[in-house]
């Protein structure tokens, strides 16, 4: 891939278009919430009391930022597809180009390993770390045709990089003292990994033929795709109840500790209404609402389960 920038051709209004259509605020709020509450239940996890502070707040502005940069990743690796699949997307229409991407990426990166590095060099490492994993994902696309041709080894190639920016938190806020340093903190992950990937299976499930794009159900079926969304949604509720063992808590720490168990209502009723409508997509509402009530839970945990 070619990665020259011209800078007489980089437009920061195009950019901020760019931004505006393509990252909307529900994207910032999950990046916050994300690190929010995966700092606050690895700290839970580990016997830590958490008191989030300025580094709290400089890695959720550094997960927030990136996750805009792979955004930018993914909108030049997928053109080919977004061509033919989503004609109206800003790099397809010419409402913004390359170049202004990959300025803003470069910006982004620059920021991004500044602002870790001020919290450790730990940190900085890290940020860094999935900074390159979205360019080799990019790399890998272009040069290595079996990973467009299998949305499921596409899943299994780009998922990691959200297992980086979980590796990030959990690294940089053991540096900087919010979580204990305890093998324990990792075990998080699969909380947060569970409540993506229901969200990935249910936005990308359908029983409608869509030749050339990337469904799930068109690779896995239909039936099998949903179980599998659900399957993770399980996944990220059993594993929060088992590691943060509600059961030690006491007052509003037990009660939402517990509330993983009831919010996997949310998934259940989408594949009910799934199952009995008929419709062709997926219920993608309950999926979204899943994620961003338990890491508010999850949140709430945190902040209640002082002594």
């Amino acid at each position: 891939m070619n990665t020259t920038v011209d800078a007489a051709a980089v437009s920061p209004a195009r950019i901020a278009r760019f931004t505006a259509v393509m990252y909307k605020p529900h994207y910032v709020l999950y990046g916050v919430l994300w690190v929010l509450a995966l700092e606050g239940t690895a700290a839970v996890v580990t016997g830590g009391e958490w008191a989030p502070g300025a580094a709290t707040a400089v890695r959720a502005a550094v997960v927030v930022i990136v996750l805009l940069y792979l955004r930018m990743v993914d909108e030049q690796k997928d053109l080919d597809y977004d061509r033919v699949h989503n004609p109206d997307r800003p790099l397809v229409t010419g409402a913004v180009t390359a170049a202004d991407l990959r300025a803003a990426m470069a910006i982004i990166a620059v920021v991004a390993v500044g602002a870790s590095a001020a919290l450790s060099a730990g940190s900085a490492l890290a940020i860094a770390a999935v900074l390159l994993y979205g360019l080799l994902l990019w790399l890998l696309e272009a040069r290595w045709p079996p990973m467009g041709g299998s949305v499921v080894l596409n899943l299994v190639i780009t998922y990691p990089v959200q297992l980086l920016v979980t590796a990030y938190v959990l690294v940089s806020a053991m540096d900087t003292g919010e979580v204990p340093r305890a093998a324990g903190a990792a075990w998080t992950a699969a909380i947060f990994a569970g409540a993506f990937l229901q969200f990935e299976f249910a936005r990308k499930t359908s029983r409608g033929p869509h030749p050339g794009e990337a469904y799930y159900s068109s690779e896995l079926g239909v039936r099998a795709s949903a179980i599998a969304g659900l399957g993770f949604a399980a996944l990220a509720a059993v594993a929060a109840v088992l590691l943060i063992r509600p059961w030690n808590l006491h007052g509003a720490a037990a009660v939402l500790g517990w509330s993983p168990v009831v919010l996997l209502a949310l998934p259940v009723s989408g594949a009910v209404r799934f199952a009995r409508s008929g419709e062709d997509e997926y219920p993608i509402a309950p999926a979204l609402l899943f994620v961003l009530a338990l890491y508010t839970a999850l949140l709430g945990v945190a902040l209640t389960a002082g002594p």
